[in-house]
């Protein structure tokens, strides 16, 4: 059973050690995200999360995953073909979503997913956006299992990150 919460500062080790595990994985070839553990994602931009608000964690025997959930849209955002139009704050969407790899395979992912929509139900917001890097495919077969359609794939440079193929994907909660 996991339970959620919004994050404070005293879960920032436990957040970036999160980040650290997705990195080694990476650059140990058994992931692949399209992360730069120099530069995305890093303990300053979880302080800024937790910070503002707007990080959250997963708990199962301890933290065992993060998401920062907020209405800001990436700015390429702009250039997606949205099949359900909203203002630019209306929407919510779910940014950087890891879980420790140490605890793959539980549906640990699927239980944040769900979690972010049920806060967007509670807040009467219908619109869910989020995106991901093209290069990863487990986190794009997740969101496709769990309903959420890509709209396109834009280039950019991701929190300063160049060269990224960023997809964007959106999933309309009926009756909000």
């Amino acid at each position: 059973m996991c339970t959620f919460r919004r994050a404070t500062l005293a879960d920032l080790d436990a957040i970036v050690s999160i980040y650290d595990a997705v990195h080694s994985e990476e650059e140990a070839g058994r992931a692949v995200i399209g992360w730069d553990r120099k530069i995305y994602p890093t303990a300053r931009s979880a302080t800024e999360a937790i910070e503002a608000g707007e990080m959250y964690v997963e708990e199962a025997d301890g933290v065992v995953g993060s998401a920062r959930i907020n209405r800001a849209q990436v700015d390429v955002y702009s250039l997606g073909n949205w099949e359900y139009a909203c203002a630019a704050d209306g929407a919510l969407v779910l940014h950087t979503l890891t879980i420790d790899p140490a605890c793959g395979g539980r549906g640990l992912g699927a239980a944040f997913v769900a979690f972010y929509e049920d806060m967007a139900r509670k807040q009467g917001i219908a619109e869910l956006r989020m995106d991901t890097n093209a290069k990863n495919l487990r986190a794009r077969a997740l969101y496709r299992k769990l309903g959420y359609r890509e709209i396109g794939i834009v280039p950019t440079v991701f929190n300063g990150i160049p060269g990224v193929e960023l997809v964007l994907l959106e999933k309309h909660l009926e009756g909000n």
